[in-house]
């Protein structure tokens, strides 16, 4: 199914849901942080924001800097994970959020994130959110998205087959991830658009979410 504003309806038995740029807008942290390596590291800071989002911090800089050592990606990633946690100006929810995940109760759903525990926390906090009781961050996984573990582990832990989640995305690497898993997914946000995700929304305002006695969840989105 194309990328789409117009509605739609979605059944599901769990919710998988991605965080910055899909419950949270941190775009103005990223920026600050991403554009500052690139400018130690010697490369454009717009190349460069085309590529971070989505990911693990040392997955990014692996693809942008392929001959670097894993050792020092590693040892960057920390770092900036401790500024990130520790700088939340600008962060706020996506519009639509908080309602949405009210929405949620008694709905299967997990957190997949490829923050950490801490800096989730801390961007959750900011933007005034619940954090979700399941959660997989980049502590619970091997891989980074695109690689499509995270889902599947959320999946996993909430008990239900990955052909019955529906993934909430902004991401390029976030959408594939979800595709890999084989899952339905929506996107959100005007990055989301790009990457062909089964239906898209501009923001939370226009999902509605509802749980059937039966276990099904239906998504209306538009």
């Amino acid at each position: 199914m194309p990328a789409t504003a117009t509605p739609a309806l979605l059944t599901a038995r769990a919710l998988l849901l991605d965080m910055d740029g899909t419950l949270v807008n941190s775009d103005a942290v990223v920026e600050r942080i991403w554009r500052r390596w690139a400018e130690r590291n010697g490369l454009d800071g717009d190349e460069v924001m085309k590529v971070v989002h989505g990911r693990q911090g040392h997955a990014s800089m692996a693809v942008l800097l392929p001959g670097r050592p894993v050792e020092q990606n590693l040892a960057d990633n920390a770092r900036m994970l401790a500024e990130e946690t520790a700088d939340t100006d600008g962060v706020v929810e996506i519009a639509g959020a908080g309602a949405f995940l009210a929405s949620l109760d008694g709905v299967a759903h997990a957190l997949v994130t490829s923050a950490d525990v801490a800096l989730a926390t801390a961007r959750m906090d900011a933007a005034g959110l619940p954090m979700p009781a399941v959660r997989v961050t980049a502590e619970s996984v091997g891989a980074s998205k695109p690689d499509p573990e995270g889902f599947l582990k959320g999946a996993a832990e909430l008990g239900v087959d990955p052909a019955d989640c529906v993934v909430f995305e902004d991401s390029g690497a976030g959408i594939a991830a979800g595709r890999a898993a084989g899952m339905r997914v929506v996107g959100v946000g005007p990055r989301a658009v790009r990457h062909d995700p089964d239906v898209a929304v501009p923001d939370l305002t226009h999902v509605r979410v509802e749980a059937g006695a039966d276990g099904v969840v239906r998504v209306r989105v538009g």
